[in-house]
């Protein structure tokens, strides 16, 4: 695993795109229309930029996999930011969803320490490279050097059948909601 660059944003933006073209909580952001899958793309593209400016941005050795690292106590309010989120809502959310979508950041934010934490916003591996260990090792390395800084690692996740997986890596549901229609695990490596 290695830090991604701005060379390797095409190839972070397809393989998280791919990795979740159908989960619950993107789509839930993301406006439903015949540009779904561009929307989904630029939210990805939205997330790279903003780790890239306040946490780190992973690739894995074969460029199968990707993880998405922030830390909100380094992000920093400035142009770049603001005119990232206006693309995002233009590109991706749709003005009408807004008020959802910020209703949703607002109960995730309630959910996580008062203390600095690693926040792993997406760690996914393209579909044709799954089930072949590329997501455990990127998972282990990220929670081992966040220790090793003081960092608890937390994230969230809407799909079930990824919790034992979470869990085999010392991970622990913490909280779990139903706010959003769909149930939604917040989990924290322990």
């Amino acid at each position: 695993m290695r830090k991604a660059n701005y060379s390797d944003k095409e190839k972070v933006i397809t393989i998280l795109s791919n990795s979740f073209i159908e989960n619950k909580s993107v789509n839930y952001i993301v406006h439903n229309d015949p540009k779904r899958i561009e929307r989904i793309r630029y939210l990805m593209e939205y997330s790279f930029e903003l780790c890239m400016l306040s946490g780190e941005v992973y690739i894995s050795d074969d460029d199968s996999g990707c993880a998405l690292i922030q830390y909100f106590d380094r992000k920093k309010t400035n142009l770049k930011t603001v005119l990232l989120d206006l693309k995002l809502i233009l590109k991706s959310v749709g003005l009408q969803n807004v008020p959802k979508v910020l209703k949703r950041e607002s109960t995730i934010k309630k959910n996580y320490p008062q203390e600095n934490f690693a926040y792993l916003w997406f760690i996914g591996v393209g579909p044709e490279k799954q089930g072949r260990g590329i997501g455990s090792k990127m998972l282990i390395r990220i929670v081992e050097q966040n220790k090793k800084m003081g960092r608890d690692v937390y994230l969230e996740t809407s799909t079930q059948r990824n919790l034992p997986w979470y869990e085999k890596f010392s991970f622990k549901i913490y909280k779990e909601i139903n706010d959003f229609g769909f149930p939604f695990y917040f989990l924290k490596s322990s």
